[in-house]
């Protein structure tokens, strides 16, 4: 115990690392079953080798955890910290490589206090998997480059490939592999190294199995996933809107000091490259060529393109080990008082949810909901159950009830995964339904007045019946539409 108590003492900002995880753990069984978690529960459940959205790297994962430990909310989340906790130890291997010991902790710390780790921890999104094997990605590249360990070429294409498994954002690895190299003055000769291609060669091949689902389904993954932002970027209109919201949530999820330390960082590093043409030392180089393309790449669009918070996530990892080496000890504690005040707000609102939320992205609700459509149905009995949502309602309803939950496709509308889980629909011909549909806003607690115009299309009747209302610690916080429609017919789609 003494022993213990000298560590803890002589090693204050490890505590505050052990701390934070102790925190996230215990606050793991309050957290309730967000839309994401049961979408990509959903993936798990449906094997395959890729997925319309996403690779399925994360679906994957819970379907391995809940098959040794059993189908729970606990477990989806227990999938995303222990996951997460692995990325914060890859990322102090990581960062050990380009610190000192004192600076290293300085970065631990810094990611660890982040809410960005906090969402990651309970939240599951291929953005999960994406930061652990980015982080390794970076370890073998570290190794195979400035130790020059050939092997772990070959582990770098394995991590790089897996990574790409998870997201498609992780073709920046091999991005920035190349634009070190090339930036590089003492590295530049391994573009003509045979292991650097065959690293890239061995993640083509990991990756392979999302190119096949692709090429087998029309490439629609692929398609969905860029077409339709491309064309968006390509009308080239300005939003205020769009890039104070970006910043925003950049401040929320590094926190502020963070934030502005590697924006002042990329400014000064780009500063002397444009005006001194002078690139830094190689360790820094290669840290910069896996932050600078993301991080500003996608901060660059933001003011035609609604950013996700997300997507600026993997950046994070060098960017904060740069950080690591100019951010000083009162900035820590800076950065430490903003992380505990936020994550005790986020406390109280798990706990006692007091600032309601107007979305479906939320973990209140959904089990209550699916209590009250099963005693819809035995007043209305042989129904089945669909919403049109994209696939949050639709999702959490197949999580937590034991029948099958359709999504908007039983109406011919786009369902993402949902149109590829191989359902013939035919089968529900002449059968009756209970359409849900969320009232997002909640201002009220009367009936929608309004029938979806595409029910009227697929149904004999509709008839709308009394909202559900959900009622948390006896206070109103969700409200869902209720449609009964009879005798369905698929001849439509």
């Amino acid at each position: 115990m003494n022993n213990f108590k000298s560590f803890i003492k002589n090693n204050a900002l490890i505590s505050w690392v052990i701390g934070f995880q102790f925190f996230r753990f215990l606050i793991l069984p309050f957290m309730g079953l967000m839309p994401q978690d049961a979408y990509y529960f959903l993936y798990g459940q449906n094997l395959s080798l890729s997925y319309f959205d996403h690779p399925g790297m994360i679906g994957y994962l819970l379907r391995l955890f809940s098959e040794i430990f059993g189908k729970s909310v606990f477990v989806i989340k227990l999938t995303d910290f222990t996951i997460t906790t692995f990325t914060i130890l890859a990322f102090c291997k990581l960062a050990s490589y380009f610190l000192s010991k004192s600076k290293t902790e300085r970065a631990l710390i810094l990611i660890t206090s982040t809410l960005f780790i906090s969402i990651l921890s309970f939240n599951s999104t291929p953005d999960v998997p994406l930061l652990l094997f980015w982080t390794l990605s970076l370890i073998c590249l570290y190794k195979a480059i400035f130790e020059e360990n050939k092997k772990y070429w070959i582990f770098a294409g394995i991590a790089m490939g897996l990574a790409f498994n998870s997201k498609y954002t992780a073709l920046l690895l091999q991005f920035g592999l190349i634009a070190f190299l090339v930036f590089s003055n003492e590295y530049r000769k391994l573009l003509k190294s045979p292991w650097l291609w065959l690293s890239i060669l061995i993640s083509i091949l990991v990756m392979f199995p999302v190119y096949w689902w692709n090429y087998q389904h029309d490439f629609a993954s692929f398609n969905f996933q860029s077409s339709e932002r491309t064309s968006s970027i390509s009308e080239f209109n300005f939003s205020a809107t769009y890039f104070f919201g970006a910043i925003a949530h950049q401040l929320l999820l590094l926190l502020p000091v963070l934030f502005l330390v590697m924006i002042t960082i990329t400014f000064k590093f780009i500063k002397r490259a444009i005006v001194k043409w002078k690139l830094p030392n190689a360790k820094t180089l290669f840290l910069l060529a896996f932050f600078i393309p993301t991080f500003v790449g996608f901060f660059s669009i933001t003011p035609i393109y609604w950013v996700k918070l997300n997507w600026m996530m993997p950046s994070y990892i060098s960017g904060i080990i740069l950080a690591g080496m100019f951010i000083n000890q009162k900035l820590i504690k800076t950065q430490l008082i903003f992380s505990v005040i936020f994550h005790l707000l986020v406390l109280i609102q798990v706990l006692f949810y007091v600032a309601p939320i107007k979305s479906d992205d939320t973990w209140i609700g959904w089990k209550e909901l699916s209590l009250e459509i099963e005693k819809l149905q035995k007043k209305h009995p042989n129904t089945f159950v669909f919403s049109d949502d994209n696939y949050k309602t639709s999702a959490c309803l197949n999580f937590y009830m034991n029948q099958k939950v359709y999504a908007q496709n039983v109406i011919g509308l786009p369902a993402l995964h949902f149109d590829y889980l191989g359902d013939d629909l035919s089968n529900l011909d002449a059968k009756n339904a209970l359409f849900i549909d969320s009232d997002k806003r909640f201002t009220n607690v009367s009936k929608n007045g309004e029938i979806h115009p595409e029910l009227k299309n697929y149904f004999e009747k509709v008839t709308e019946l009394e909202p559900i209302i959900i009622k948390i610690n006896e206070k109103e916080v969700r409200k869902f539409w209720v449609f009964y429609c009879e005798n369905y017919q698929s001849k439509n789609q």
